[in-house]
């Protein structure tokens, strides 16, 4: 590695751990001001790897609910890790979401992936997940639409990377759906039929996201009250990740937010999931120093997050209501977010740092970046 601190390929990255017993932390950074310093710092006191990700929605070329641009979040990135004079890390499109399947959809998200390429993206997670065929017989019926465009997108992040290595991410079953029964679980069939017919289209991803039980975002029970996220179903995850690894595939586990470390310590099969995303996390280390350090700020914010979502929910406890909405109070006070005081920045960073180092301990990253050396 030189001291450019361009991303390095997310293939490289997983082909290099993927026989270890480990989870890479993936971070969605809603807000990167003091977040990206202190994740880059707490990796780098622990010689590990992270990936560095944000979503469709997020990150868009409008700038998503973040208000930042693929370009404006790589340079961020690109700027923490020459501060913390540390390049080990990826740069990954997280949930490039295809919801119908219309030409228009496709042709936007092609647009999207061209302007993350341009700025050095590295890995890329194409989401398929909702064109499920409910009146499809059998798995392939079911998945065809989603195995379609999942290769097409491929093909085409393939064709305009020129040869350049890159990380490949895909996805069967939607995350956190339910039906009357609970949790809509992926099943082992469906993750095999989805994987063995996108390698006879010639695609080969790294990961795969399954519905398993977690959900995006801040969790609650009926009262309204936030509860852990205890609803992950080990022994499936572990019965597909024994499926997909011979075809070369790990789990990548979405929606880690909430989940307890010691549940994730002990219980979580590290190696078979390899890829672990935590987003709304630092958002809430964001908030809560804004409300110790910057109660103006934080008013705000809350007022306007309450008075645009309550019409919609008026039975919804505020304080639900805000944790689940004021990731779109992002954009809208965005001047004023990336303008609090060094001191409060300071907060934050040492704040994410210390949180980060819980996390990469809880997935025993400690030292993965030695295994990429060796691959490099």
């Amino acid at each position: 590695m030189g001291k450019e601190f361009e991303p390095l390929p997310g293939s490289i990255v997983f082909d290099a751990l993927k026989e270890q017993p480990l989870i890479i932390l993936a971070v969605n950074p809603r807000i990167n001001i003091g977040v990206l310093d202190g994740i880059f710092a707490a990796a780098k006191s622990m010689n590990s790897v992270v990936i560095f990700e944000l979503a469709k929605s997020e990150s868009n070329l409008e700038g998503g609910y973040t208000g930042l641009t693929p370009d404006h979040f790589a340079k961020n990135v690109k700027e923490a890790a020459k501060n913390a004079d540390y390049p080990w890390y990826v740069l990954h499109a997280d949930h490039l979401t295809i919801q119908k399947g219309t030409t228009a959809e496709i042709e936007d998200v092609k647009k999207l992936i061209l302007s993350q390429i341009e700025v050095g993206y590295s890995s890329f997670a194409i989401d398929g997940s909702f064109l499920f065929n409910l009146e499809g017989k059998n798995e392939l019926e079911q998945l065809e639409k989603n195995i379609e465009v999942t290769t097409q997108i491929a093909h085409f992040i393939k064709e305009k990377m020129k040869g350049k290595e890159f990380g490949l991410e895909v996805e069967v079953g939607e995350i956190g759906k339910k039906d009357q029964e609970g949790f809509v679980f992926t099943t082992v069939a469906e993750a095999k039929t989805f994987i063995e017919n996108l390698n006879k289209n010639d695609v080969y991803p790294n990961y795969l996201a399954i519905a398993n039980g977690s959900t995006h975002g801040n969790i609650y029970d009926e009262k309204g009250n936030p509860i852990d996220q205890i609803s992950i179903n080990i022994p499936q995850t572990i019965e597909i990740g024994k499926a997909i690894k011979p075809f070369n595939v790990r789990i990548a586990q979405h929606g880690i937010t909430g989940t307890p470390l010691d549940l994730i310590e002990k219980h979580f099969p590290r190696g078979l999931i390899l890829k672990g995303n935590v987003g709304t996390h630092w958002m809430n280390i964001v908030w809560d120093v804004l409300k110790a350090s910057d109660p103006q700020l934080y008013q705000k914010i809350w007022n306007w997050t309450i008075e645009t979502f309550k019409p919609k929910n008026p039975s919804m406890p505020d304080h639900q209501l805000f944790g689940k909405n004021a990731k779109y109070g992002i954009k809208q006070h965005f001047t004023e977010i990336y303008e609090i005081s060094p001191e409060i920045t300071e907060k934050i960073r040492a704040k994410a740092y210390d949180e980060a180092i819980k996390f990469l301990k809880a997935f025993n990253t400690r030292n993965s970046v030695d295994f990429i050396k060796k691959a490099l």
